[in-house]
């Protein structure tokens, strides 16, 4: 349907829109765009690894728009005074945002299959998204991170893939309100608490979302989901859980410090699973993941031998490597709960936690505040050590009415090990020149793909410590 359509990519590089833009031009659209950090000479592999996809690529001057046959695609964040934006309005380029361009390729889908949650969205679709292509489905999948899966030399920022199958699994994002665009025929809903929006927009967000579907697997061993059950219709709601009664059901976890195993109890029968990634929480996203394979017609039998096979996604927990005796580990964890299940995941097993958190920006510092000391305060041992630098910050307008400083020193009066080092180089500096063997380092946040490079370069600050 996009065949020889001409589309223009404003920040191409970002997470939403790099693997959109893989797919256009997966199916034959012409693609082209611009990224403020291909501009700053920044992680030049990805931009490289577009190209190699037919994708051309200018600066962000407006050079790249020259024509009123492109359809200029930018996310909200992108102010009008972004020169592609002027150069578009100057020649009457037809403009859409990221979630609209997204929406309608998902709705004009045979199969649309939406992963909506405030956690938990890219390892379900990338889940469900490898299930179905291990069972021969050749689904379309579009994500915010890198599959491990279909990632190698020749596709080496794999969080697209494009298939000619009925499914297209997309995550679906609540915090601009876009998901209200989408028309899944089959829901997941994962959980539901604060990140970008308050509980009570989330709760009709998501309810509206889950309601459109003609099957919705619910997670109501969230106790927010739950409550969202009484406005679904049971006869097209599948519900999973662990440890609480439901259609889809896991029992006797088994942790392991890279993988867990579990029981799977479905219709009467039980069955033995080990994921080959690590913690409680990814246990509900492999009962999210199977219930929605199954809906899509995979035989829960096939559905369970292809999830033991997903081997995850870049910056989900993701081993960087070791070295005198400190693992180093990379991770996307940058609101309440996503923190805290990894938290209890490395918990599980002995060793210090020495965390370099970088806030995602000012805005969901503020919304947070209260809810992520009090996460901090509870999950923090006595020995463990958090630090923050200052929040990521790409450009633009930004009210900084709460800081990194601010969150550091509720941590502290609550108790907790933790110190704000304003300068990122430096808090990851500090860190690594502190770390013990039998340490485990973590760096988490989000919106910054170079977090991936900072947390090879504590590696290796590490090891030249002999």
């Amino acid at each position: 349907m996009h065949n020889g359509k001409s589309y223009f990519f404003v920040g191409i590089g970002g997470s939403g829109m790099m693997p959109l833009a893989m797919i256009l031009a997966g199916r034959g659209a012409i693609v082209a765009g611009s990224d403020r950090t291909l501009d700053q000479a920044r992680l030049p592999a990805k931009f490289a690894d577009l190209r190699t996809r037919g994708v051309a690529l200018f600066p962000q001057d407006g050079s790249g728009v020259t024509s009123a046959d492109q359809i200029v695609i930018a996310s909200a964040a992108v102010e009008a005074t972004v020169a592609d934006i002027v150069a578009a309005d100057r020649i009457g380029a037809p403009r859409m945002s990221r979630a609209e361009l997204l929406a309608s390729l998902f709705n004009a889908s045979a199969l649309p299959i939406g992963v909506a949650g405030t956690s938990g969205k890219s390892t379900v679709t990338g889940m469900i998204g490898w299930i179905l292509h291990a069972c021969g489905r050749d689904p379309t999948v579009m994500n915010g991170a890198v599959m491990k899966n279909f990632a190698g030399p020749d596709a080496p920022f794999a969080s697209a893939l494009v298939g000619g199958g009925a499914a297209f699994v997309s995550e679906v994002d609540e915090s601009d309100g876009s998901i209200a665009l989408y028309h899944p025929r089959i829901a997941v809903l994962n959980n539901v608490s604060l990140d970008h929006k308050s509980l009570e927009e989330l709760r009709t967000l998501f309810g509206d979302f889950a309601g459109k579907a003609a099957t919705t697997l619910v997670n109501i061993g969230d106790a927010e989901t739950a409550a969202l059950t009484a406005t679904l219709d049971p006869a097209r709601m599948t519900t999973f859980a662990i440890d609480v009664p439901a259609d889809l059901m896991a029992e006797k976890l088994v942790p392991e410090p890279f993988a867990i195993g579990f029981d799977l109890v479905t219709g009467g029968s039980r069955h033995s699973v080990r994921l080959s990634v690590p913690g409680r929480h990814n246990v509900s996203n492999a009962l999210a993941a199977i219930g929605a394979a199954t809906a899509a017609g995979v035989p829960l039998t096939e559905a369970i031998a292809a999830i033991e096979g997903f081997t995850g996604l870049k910056r989900r927990f993701e081993l960087v490597g070791e070295a005198g005796g400190v693992a180093v580990i990379d991770d996307f964890g940058h609101n309440p709960d996503k923190i805290a299940a990894t938290l209890d995941t490395l918990h599980a097993f002995p060793g210090r936690l020495l965390l370099l958190f970088q806030p995602h920006g000012y805005g969901p510092l503020k919304v947070m505040r209260a809810e992520l000391v009090a996460m901090f305060v509870k999950k923090l041992r006595t020995d463990d050590l958090l630090v923050l630098p200052d929040p990521v910050y790409q450009g633009g307008t930004v009210v900084r009415e709460v800081t990194s400083a601010d969150i550091i020193a509720d941590v502290v009066a609550g108790g907790g090990n933790a110190l704000h080092i304003a300068d990122r180089a430096a808090a990851a500096a500090s860190l690594a020149d502190r770390a013990q063997a039998g340490d485990r380092i973590v760096i988490m946040g989000a919106r910054d793909d170079t977090l991936s490079q900072l947390a090879a370069e504590m590696l290796t600050r590490i090891a030249a410590k002999g």
